[in-house]
């Protein structure tokens, strides 16, 4: 039997038969749904399998521990996925559109996921940095996509930067939007860019 196809319906009645791609989506939407409404310590396999109109071993074949499953949700969400980046010619008008972008898209998001987070890393024992490479694997930082280009438009000097300074304007900014616990003003996000973030940048320089 493939691991993602259905043996047998939560209560008891014939077989709905989804599979695949088609009976993921179901469970992940049903996950999802689950952990919004009642948070990670509140997310039973019970009530995502009876959401999502299945049976637990359905759930247990594909996702284990909770942890997992809570992960999976998530990035089924879209809450891990890379919005295009401002390519706008300039370093400065590059990260502060990406930060309005993160605050117009996802601002209203961001206290949910750090406790979701939290959680699953006392749950697992995870390190913050596992956990970032678990949910966003090899990808790049937006910073260092963005110095890239401003490097490859000579618009700064090719050379190796701490990683603490590369993701500075966005470490900032979602230490901001966890503790006020709303979106970040747009004067705060161009204190971080100009008068934090760039003069270190340039000071580099």
């Amino acid at each position: 039997m493939d691991l993602l196809e259905e043996s047998e319906p939560a209560d008891g009645g014939p077989p709905r038969r989804r599979r695949g791609q088609e009976l993921e989506s179901a469970l992940l939407d049903a996950a999802w749904e689950e952990l919004q409404a009642h948070g990670y310590a509140g997310l039973t396999y019970d009530a995502v399998a009876a959401r999502a109109g299945t049976s637990k071993p359905v759930l247990y074949r594909r996702w284990p521990a909770k942890a997992d499953l809570v992960v999976a949700a998530m990035r089924h969400a879209g809450l891990f996925e890379r919005r295009p980046l401002p390519d706008t010619g300039s370093l400065r008008e590059d990260v502060v559109a990406t930060l309005r972008n993160f605050n117009e898209v996802r601002g209203d998001f961001i206290t949910a996921i750090g406790l979701y987070l939290a959680n699953i890393a006392s749950d697992t024992g995870l390190s913050p940095a596992d956990l970032r490479e678990r949910l966003l694997g090899g990808r790049a930082a937006g910073g260092t996509v963005l110095l890239e280009r401003a490097v490859g438009r000579r618009e700064i000097p090719d050379r190796v930067r701490p990683p603490g300074l590369v993701t500075l304007p966005f470490d900032l900014f979602r230490h901001d939007l966890v503790m006020t616990l709303a979106r970040v003003p747009d004067r705060r996000i161009l204190e971080i860019v100009d008068d934090l973030w760039l003069p270190l940048i340039r000071r580099e320089d």
